[in-house]
């Protein structure tokens, strides 16, 4: 059993601004794609992503909310963390969130039509840290 806590794992993470969320389709598939969470990275469980109101990824999340976000970094750390999403459109929260470095993708900023914010909120971690592997509920 793994010796790591929410706050170990929070300390690793801090550099890690890149994941796979996977979400699952309208067909039963699984689907994963990468996200940024712009360095909103003080990990307490919580993640945040943005994404437009018309994508895939959020249509997945409105029909089944569950997700799993994978994290590796060049130091053989790896987390799994499954959780729930809910999206929403609330100005205050996508400027709670906001970061520059999305304007390469959102060219009006929050102000883009029909952007989203995506909100994870994880209930389980699994992970690996070199020799050492745990899990746990958070």
């Amino acid at each position: 059993m793994g010796t790591l806590n929410l706050e170990d794992i929070s300390k690793k993470m801090r550099k890690l601004t890149i994941c796979m969320m996977s979400t699952k389709t309208s067909e039963g598939q699984i689907s994963s794609r990468p996200m940024s969470n712009n360095a909103d990275v003080a990990y307490d469980g919580n993640s945040y992503f943005f994404s437009l109101e018309d994508s895939d990824l959020v249509k997945e999340l409105a029909a089944h909310n569950q997700v799993n976000l994978s994290f590796q970094s060049d130091h053989k750390f790896y987390a799994s963390v499954m959780g729930n999403a809910s999206a929403s459109s609330k100005k205050e929260e996508l400027e709670a969130h906001w970061a520059d470095s999305l304007d390469k993708w959102f060219e009006a900023g929050i102000n883009t039509p029909g952007i989203t914010l995506i909100h994870v909120k994880a209930n389980r971690i699994k992970y690996w840290d070199g020799d050492e592997s745990g899990e746990f509920d958070v």
